[in-house]
């Protein structure tokens, strides 16, 4: 996988860069995890889907979105992986035949690349796959910010896939029904109700 080090920053629209990585063409089929809408939104077709978690990864808010949830000149915010050693990260796995990632790699070219990783199923299995995670070398990265400040980016942002806020409430839900806690993300959505309770209401 191309690396980026230095002065290079990755650019926003990762499709061409991703011409040079490592493909799993040759694979009869491949998983795919899953961690943001990926979980709830599955616009393409598998042949398997399982609850997994990933070591090594935390979520966070911290990519900019100017295709789905924000645009070039209003970016939303969505997740991304960032690196943390103790880190837990739920969310789901899907097997999928390589003409999937055709599609996968279109829907996550805003600064994503597929990187390598170990997945962990509920009944102990375990099976290498494939991750997207935008890093921070990436152009549409927007990097930490306090989780309030983040719930106002979130509840002012909208793009082509519809609002940043529904895709907030729609992975937290979609966490909760997977029967996980994720403190980023309720911390964000706490925020985000809490402001909207205290919005002035029309007459």
């Amino acid at each position: 996988m191309r690396a980026f080090h230095g002065h290079d920053t990755m650019p926003t629209d990762t499709l061409a860069a991703r011409r040079n990585t490592d493909r799993p063409d040759a694979l009869a089929a491949a998983w795919v995890f899953g961690y943001g809408s990926l979980i709830y939104k599955a616009d393409f077709p598998y042949l398997e889907r399982r609850p997994a978690r990933i070591r090594g990864w935390a979520r966070r808010f911290w990519q900019g979105s100017h295709d789905h949830r924000g645009t070039p000149q209003a970016p939303g915010r969505v997740v991304t992986l960032v690196a943390e050693p103790d880190a837990v990260c739920a969310g789901m796995a899907y097997l999928v035949t390589p003409d999937v990632f055709r599609h996968l790699d279109h829907r996550e070219k805003n600064g994503y690349l597929r990187q390598a990783t170990e997945l962990c199923f509920g009944d102990g299995g375990r099976a290498q796959g494939l991750v997207y995670i935008a890093g921070a070398d990436n152009a549409a990265f927007l990097g930490p910010a306090p989780e309030r400040e983040i719930a106002r980016h979130i509840a002012a942002a909208s793009g082509p896939s519809g609002s940043n806020r529904d895709y907030l409430l729609q992975l937290a839900a979609a966490l909760r029904e997977l029967g996980e806690h994720d403190p980023h993300v309720a911390g964000i959505e706490a925020h985000l109700l809490a402001l909207e309770d205290d919005a002035p209401r029309a007459p």
